[in-house]
């Protein structure tokens, strides 16, 4: 076993303490990774505050991971020491269901197992980024392309998929009006993304103070969903919209911007049912539906194509002694766009 620094959350609510934890040993089909940067996710708020259920406490959030390999297993082929690689949402699956073969991973039958709070393949319970050090399976190690941002890779791993694979699902390219709900660090990579596959895109914010932000990412329009002219006057107007917001929204007036046939795509998780009604589907053939990450295969593929584009993450590089001060920054809407650990802070 290796024994490393990390950060964890003692309880529910609580801020989070420096701390040591326990990695396996390295087997055959593991990679010991060197961790240099970990990205800070709302979804990590979430989940140590236990809005998304009880967790086992203490536990180290953490899902948007870059480093070196430092060791691999006996019968490890796809790494080797030095790399530059990458972990997400998830450590591991079963392999076997028809959503593992079909290179979906984080659809798998069984429940795929999340970087932290998961129980693992040995019975413990994963523990996440915000550390020096973690092994993980081979078959979930992302190879991070020299051409982009070490430090600004680490969240594509996470919030770079989570947009980019509704946006390849459903066919976003050339000549598609596509709406980004929300620019935090969800939209502002979806902005991106979509820009860089062809569409055009319009960023739907609250307000008009990211505006400037919003077009240097590639927007070509900017509008206040604050102002209720914007819902009238883009009525019918997209044929793709992600949400990517966390925060109850009337999904109504945001369907009715759709086309006949569009879709919109919710990325963002609310705590709290989000009401539909259906004469707004059925009234244009609208469509709305949900999108989780992607599997190994398509991460792999976000990475390289954000190398090939020059998408980097906008990101603010913090020291382990701010991550408390960064969740209260995320959670008012403050921190542009992504905040990044540096983990050589952590001891």
């Amino acid at each position: 076993m290796l024994t490393v620094n990390a950060y964890a959350a003692p309880a529910a609510g609580e801020p989070l303490v420096p701390t040591t934890i326990e990695r396996r040993d390295v087997g055959p089909n593991d990679v010991l990774i060197d961790i240099k940067y970990a990205g800070i996710c709302h979804s990590d708020i979430h989940t140590v505050q236990g809005d998304w259920g009880p967790q086992q406490y203490p536990l180290v959030p953490g899902h948007e991971i870059v480093g070196f390999v430092t060791e691999v297993g006996s019968d490890v082929t796809t790494h080797q020491v030095g790399d530059r690689v990458g972990v997400g949402c998830m450590v591991n699956s079963c392999g076997e269901c028809a959503q593992c073969r079909r290179g979906e991973e984080q659809f798998c039958v069984q429940g795929n197992i999340g970087t932290y709070g998961a129980v693992d393949r040995d019975g413990t319970i994963t523990q996440g980024g915000y550390s020096t050090h973690v092994v993980v399976d081979a078959g979930f190690v992302l190879r991070v392309p020299e051409a982009l941002d070490f430090a600004s890779a680490a969240p594509l791993l996470c919030a770079g998929i989570t947009t980019y694979s509704p946006l390849r699902h459903w066919k976003v390219g050339a000549g598609s009006r596509v709406a980004v709900v929300g620019m935090g660090g969800l939209g502002h990579m979806g902005v991106q993304i979509a820009h860089a596959m062809g569409a055009e895109v319009t960023v739907l914010s609250q307000t008009l103070s990211k505006q400037e932000d919003g077009k240097r990412f590639g927007a070509d329009h900017y509008f206040a969903t604050s102002d209720p002219e914007t819902f009238t006057q883009l009525a019918s107007s997209f044929d793709f919209i992600l949400n990517t917001v966390s925060a109850e929204i009337d999904l109504n007036a945001y369907l009715s911007l759709l086309d006949v046939d569009g879709t919109m795509v919710n990325v963002g998780a609310p705590p709290a049912a989000l009401p539909v009604t259906p004469f707004t589907l059925i009234g244009a053939r609208r469509s709305f539906a949900g999108s989780l990450i992607g599997g190994i295969r398509e991460t792999q593929e976000m990475l390289d194509f954000c190398a090939e584009h020059g998408i980097n993450a906008a990101t603010e590089l913090i020291g382990a002694d701010q991550i408390n001060e960064a969740y209260e920054r995320v959670m008012t809407s403050k921190v542009r766009y992504r905040a990044v650990i540096d983990t050589s802070t952590l001891g």
